[in-house]
């Protein structure tokens, strides 16, 4: 069969129910994210680049590597990066790094802690922990008594590879002020580009490491004093939320901070956190 051939052919064919629900099963047991019937057009979009991959003709062809030929081996980290999403942006939810920047890092160090620990939990391209970076580098610059560092982690290797190198659209880096960028921010030569990439400097001080929030143990070495967990709980149902969190809170030291998503809530989970503003809780 020609190269087009089975290109027509692929478009054209579908996920059975029973290898939709094997998929979903499967994704869901690996990476706690839940796909229901309404996601199966938006998995046949995303997988069709796996089955070209791979090169199998059909879905049924790759659901057969996966589940009865041991594919599930080499494809996993692929088959998960093609089905996350992963949106992000500089200074996304700003209120949170105003929070950060004016009471939980004064009220840290008035505690006596002089290295802070941070951590992006679900980094996605690399954003969220260039903000923090930005922001925490702005509070330590006066303070030569003072350092941090910052981990940032996530499931997709994709992500991961874009955040290292640090390079996005013009587009992306408009939230970020104006002085900030000056400092933190280069432009391309190649203006036609319209492209943008962190410094050097800035980059160095974030380590990025793949890491599943499904384990049961993050290692991640010292506790924390900052988690960000954002936009990420509202992927799973109420128990993995509950398994995540417990897990993100026994790696956030007492008087630690934990920010969630501005559309996520802890209702209901017994967590050792109270409630210090909209969506940041602090360890008790």
């Amino acid at each position: 069969m020609s190269m087009a051939a089975v290109e027509t052919q692929m478009v054209g064919d579908r996920i059975s129910k029973r290898n939709f629900e094997k998929l979903a099963q499967f994704i869901y047991d690996y990476s706690g994210i839940k796909m229901p019937p309404t996601k199966l057009t938006m998995l046949e979009g995303r997988l069709r680049r796996r089955l070209r991959a791979t090169q199998h003709a059909t879905f049924d062809d790759y659901c057969d590597f996966l589940f009865h030929d041991d594919g599930l081996e080499q494809e996993t980290v692929y088959l998960i990066d093609a089905v996350t999403t992963n949106k992000t942006d500089f200074f996304r939810e700003a209120r949170h790094f105003e929070y950060m920047q004016q009471v939980a890092l004064p009220a840290l160090v008035s505690s006596g802690v002089r290295t802070i620990r941070t951590w992006s939990s679900a980094c996605s391209t690399g954003a969220e922990p260039y903000t923090m970076a930005m922001v925490l580098e702005e509070f330590v610059a006066d303070r030569r008594d003072l350092n941090y560092s910052i981990l940032a982690t996530d499931l997709s290797t994709d992500v991961l590879a874009t955040a290292r190198r640090g390079i996005y659209s013009e587009d992306l880096v408009h939230p970020v002020p104006r002085e900030l960028l000056r400092k933190y921010v280069m432009v391309a030569k190649q203006k036609d580009r319209r492209e943008v990439r962190i410094s050097a400097d800035l980059r160095s001080r974030v380590g990025f490491a793949r890491m599943n929030l499904m384990d049961e143990n993050y290692p991640v070495g010292e506790g924390m004093h900052m988690i960000f967990c954002r936009n990420v709980l509202i992927y799973f149902d109420k128990p993995t939320q509950s398994g995540v969190l417990k897990r993100l809170c026994a790696r956030l030291l007492p008087g630690g901070y934990m920010f969630i998503g501005h559309s996520e809530s802890i209702t209901g989970i017994d967590l050792p956190l109270k409630q210090v503003s909209n969506t940041v809780f602090q360890r008790i």
